[in-house]
């Protein structure tokens, strides 16, 4: 495979010891995936029975506002929630077959890098500052592949080759500190690829970057995907991530999953009301009068602040009557795409 970054041209191999999957089983399956936090007098439905399915070689984007529940969901799943938040997940969560909910700590720390890995919103918080990157990198190796000191020293070398780092053992040998963002994320990125985990979660990996280091970063995670055929699961806010990089997506509101379908039906068709509000609030080039830009009115409650029925409909003009009373279900509209509405927009 080769990669191009910052106009250095990387070649090298990633290792193929990965498990085969089924293609028509998901190889991620999460089933009511649920978080509610009790603080009286409140409970806050922070993720409120999510479910989705995600295939190998397959990227699905979720994407929502802020306080919606998507890092939530992503730290549920790695099973990386603190106590007292850690005991509170309810749901399924089958990773080939296998409920994570159902393992120990020390079972889940065997599979975390190994079978499944995220790369976190912010890589300064994110790395340790006091260990080098090469270190960093080659941990995970020696933890689950038991590979020895000198070969996860040359893996983490080849893996900072992979990601279009320049000089990999000049940057081994470097400390987060000492690197810029961009090079932070794609050493983020070796880490958690470094022993080719089949499902990869990343968490805003663009987030405070620039617009051509964000393309950079987009285009080496597809090339790395498309090279080790692993699944991924992709968190932002941003339309545009979505459209460019995911084969579906799912719309995220109020700790819920409101829309799924695959990219280009959404974006050429959306059915409920909330998505289509967020992609006509999308500024185009063409709007000759940007002010005129649309918006969707109102505030997304808080998780101790749910209505009772649907929780968009208090900014919804479709509502009807039963909007404010019964919550909708996530039904089929057209193949392939679903959506949480009583009163779906037309297709």
């Amino acid at each position: 495979m080769r990669a191009m970054l910052g106009g250095v041209t990387a070649t090298a191999t990633l290792p193929r010891d990965a498990p085969a999957a089924s293609p028509e089983a998901p190889l991620l399956s999460v089933r009511g995936l649920t978080l509610h936090i009790p603080v009286p007098p409140h409970t806050l439905r922070a993720v409120d029975g999510i479910s989705f399915d995600l295939r190998r070689g397959e990227t699905l984007g979720l994407v929502g506002e802020s306080g919606s529940g998507k890092t939530l969901t992503a730290m549920a799943v790695m099973r990386l929630l603190e106590p007292p938040l850690s005991d509170l997940p309810r749901g399924k969560v089958l990773l080939e077959g296998r409920d994570l909910m159902r393992l120990s700590e020390t079972e889940m720390s065997t599979l975390r890098g190994r079978a499944l890995s995220m790369i976190f919103q912010e890589p300064m918080t994110s790395l340790n500052p006091v260990m080098t990157v090469g270190r960093q990198i080659a941990e995970p190796v020696v933890r689950h592949l038991g590979l020895s000191a000198r070969q996860a020293a040359a893996r983490a070398e080849e893996m900072l080759r992979l990601v279009g780092i320049p000089d990999p053992p000049r940057v081994a040998r470097a400390y987060p500190h000492l690197l810029s963002g961009g090079m932070r994320q794609r050493a983020m990125i070796a880490i958690a690829l470094a022993c080719r985990p089949s499902l990869l979660i990343a968490d805003e990996p663009t987030t405070a970057l620039d617009v051509t280091v964000q393309a950079q970063i987009l285009d080496l995670l597809a090339g790395l995907q498309r090279e080790m055929g692993s699944a991924v699961l992709l968190i932002t806010h941003d339309l545009a991530v979505i459209a460019e990089t995911a084969h579906r997506v799912a719309v995220m509101y109020a700790g819920r999953i409101v829309e799924e379908a695959p990219v280009g039906s959404l974006f050429a068709a959306p059915r409920h009301p909330y998505t289509r509000g967020l992609l006509a609030s999308i500024p185009l080039i063409a709007r000759e009068r940007p002010e005129t830009l649309p918006e969707i009115p109102g505030m997304v409650p808080g998780p101790g602040d749910r209505p009772a029925g649907c929780a968009f409909a208090p900014r919804c003009g479709r509502a009807l009557p039963r909007c404010a009373q019964d919550v909708p279900p996530f039904a089929p509209l057209a193949p392939g795409h679903h959506a949480a509405c009583w009163n779906p927009c037309d297709g």
